[in-house]
């Protein structure tokens, strides 16, 4: 059963688990880095596909990657990361909380999918290669091997993506992290903080 925009807008309302925008995370961490790769993003206007060997990629085509959770559940998964980092379970830098939101639709227009979680092997062989960048590894058969990325519903677009600015909203970790950003607009006279369609704080969302 079909149903008009509003309607989906109403529906997902109603669920505070669910979320009508995608979010792409970045891997940059000190204030100053953060600022100049979301500016050289927003001035080149292209979010880069990842390969096999920077993103688990599966196949030839590169893709960019989107989480389909709410802004709350996104900062508990970055911040669950950084605990494992500061535990020593891994040294691994997955993504920091700051980024970009999209909504659902523009990925979707864009070509954007959800990926298709199943063990590699065994998705191969009902997908043509042509659509293995969608699929992300999944195995619950060994408990001390488990591999589920479930909890970030993701999404991805093959290739690069592109996007004007003022489909984008802007998502920081801290005020200082934003603050570094406007300085950097201002100094090459690009304000696209005032062109973006919002810009969050993640911290505030989290503590």
């Amino acid at each position: 059963m079909s149903y008009k925009f509003e309607d989906w807008r109403n529906r997902y309302s109603e669920r505070s688990d669910l979320s009508t925008g995608l979010v792409h995370l970045t891997r940059a961490t000190d204030n100053a880095a953060v600022a100049e790769l979301m500016f050289k993003i927003l001035t080149e206007r292209t979010l880069k596909g990842s390969s096999t060997e920077q993103g688990f990629i599966v196949g030839k085509h590169t893709a960019v990657c989107f989480q389909d959770a709410p802004l709350s559940s996104v900062c508990q998964n970055t911040w669950f990361e950084q605990k494992l980092r500061t535990s020593g379970h891994t040294n691994k830098t997955r993504y920091h909380p700051c980024g970009f939101m999209f909504s659902k639709q523009k990925i979707y227009t864009s070509g954007g999918r959800p990926v298709i979680y199943d063990k590699t092997a065994e998705a191969k062989k009902y997908l043509p290669e042509s659509e293995w960048w969608r699929i992300v590894n999944f195995d619950l058969s060994n408990p001390d091997f488990i591999i589920d990325w479930t909890h970030e519903r993701e999404w991805r677009v093959k290739g690069d993506f592109e996007f004007d600015v003022d489909e984008v909203t802007l998502l920081f970790t801290k005020s200082t992290t934003y603050k570094a950003f406007i300085e950097l607009c201002d100094k090459n006279d690009q304000p696209f903080y005032k062109v973006v369609a919002g810009v969050i704080n993640m911290q505030n969302i989290l503590f």
